[in-house]
């Protein structure tokens, strides 16, 4: 808590710290000038005094010029050694916190040398000023003038290690941060993709019912109220999918949240009844034993089919799709194929469309790579392959 205090102190004012730095050292300075080797008091000495407040005021430098504050209280200090009446450490009292804010704010070396430089030099001054001091007095001199680097450079450690600590603190918390909305994103791309492919897929479907039904409308009412009933059943499957979609964004505590699960490979006879409703023939083939899917290999799956099915319903009206199912060791290859058009249409280009650019995220997001190009002979194929099974992550949601 009094280090937290410090702290707060030292960040909101630091000027009055150094005023009252200087007026503690300049008493203690001061004071030293006005005693006698006996310990009795003596009138002051206008030159020890002027050294002393000369000495003091320079440390209000110490945050921008550490190594002149240095080199000015060394000079006070050695002169106090001859003009004081005695020889204690409080005459080096500004040269001791001189040593300790260098070491506070440069580096060791720098903090060694000057105390290295100011050991010599004080006790060369005592020995000449005093020859016949007691070596306990000379030790206890240059003792004190050894401890503040020491300490400052502690200090400086400390807070150099404080420092790294909170930078780590708020690297990891940045990185948290973007880890968050880098699922967020992921997560609206997905819930995007999902739409995309629900949406297209189903006014898909529902725009070729229409167009037969209205075909059939006046030769053969039977038949267009048929297909209108499918139409209904289709625009029906849609909300419900869209409602199921659009229910991932939903609290997870909300009791209206939908607990249908995911589509898979298992509805994708219900999905070719559909197309197969709508106009469009396709044929199933099942290559190899079928193994079953990990859920996002699954979906995935599921919607490379769908979006093909639609993207050939949209831009090749007239021709039949090919639907091949592959499983070979841990991997499915999926394709879907279409011939010709009877008439010119609009075949989407190889790089571009949102239904292919979402495909290929789809398989490149489980592990897989998706292929997309038109035919030698005329028509368009989609080729994916994928994995039987993603991340062990995904197998225990």
């Amino acid at each position: 808590m009094t280090d937290t205090w410090l702290r707060r102190v030292r960040r909101r004012h630091p000027r009055l710290l150094d005023a009252l730095l200087v007026f503690a050292v300049f008493v203690v300075t001061a004071g030293t000038t006005t005693i006698d080797r006996l310990g009795n008091r003596i009138e002051p000495n206008p030159a020890a005094l002027a050294l002393a407040v000369v000495s003091s005021a320079v440390l209000l430098a110490h945050r921008s010029r550490p190594h002149l504050v240095f080199g000015v209280t060394l000079v006070c200090s050695l002169a106090l050694c001859f003009v004081a009446t005695q020889l204690n450490a409080g005459l080096v009292a500004p040269l001791l916190a001189a040593l300790y804010l260098l070491a506070v704010r440069t580096d060791r070396t720098t903090a060694r040398a000057a105390t290295a430089v100011a050991a010599v030099m004080v006790t060369a001054a005592t020995i000449i000023n005093e020859p016949d001091t007691s070596f306990s007095v000379k030790v206890g001199v240059v003792a004190w003038v050894l401890l503040p680097g020491a300490f400052g450079d502690s200090v400086r450690s400390r807070r150099a290690h404080l420092a790294a600590i909170e930078e780590r603190a708020e690297r990891a918390e940045r990185t948290r941060e973007e880890e968050a909305r880098r699922r967020v994103a992921d997560e609206r791309i997905r819930i995007a993709r999902d739409l995309h492919d629900v949406v297209a897929h189903h006014i898909a479907l529902a725009n070729a019912q229409a167009g037969i039904a209205v075909h059939l409308l006046d030769r053969h009412p039977a038949q267009a109220r048929e297909m209108l009933s499918h139409l209904t059943a289709a625009t029906g499957s849609a909300l419900r999918e869209l409602k199921a979609t659009v229910g991932l964004l939903r609290r997870a505590d909300d009791p209206q949240a939908p607990l249908e699960p995911a589509p898979g490979l298992d509805r994708l006879p219900d999905l070719i009844g559909a197309f197969e409703r709508a106009g469009l023939p396709v044929r199933l083939s099942v290559e190899g034993e079928p193994q079953p899917l990990s859920p996002g290999v699954d979906l995935t799956a599921y919607r490379i089919l769908q979006e093909s099915l639609t993207n050939v319903a949209k831009h090749a009206a007239g021709t039949a799709a090919d639907v091949t199912l592959t499983y070979s060791g841990s991997r499915v290859l999926l394709s879907v194929a279409n011939d010709r058009p009877a008439a010119v249409v609009a075949v989407p280009a190889a790089g571009g469309g949102f239904g292919l650019i979402g495909m290929r995220e789809r398989a490149s997001a489980v592990g897989g790579r998706l292929t997309a190009d038109r035919r030698p002979g005329g028509g368009f194929l989609v080729s994916a392959e994928l994995p039987l099974r993603t991340a062990a992550r995904e197998e225990h949601p």
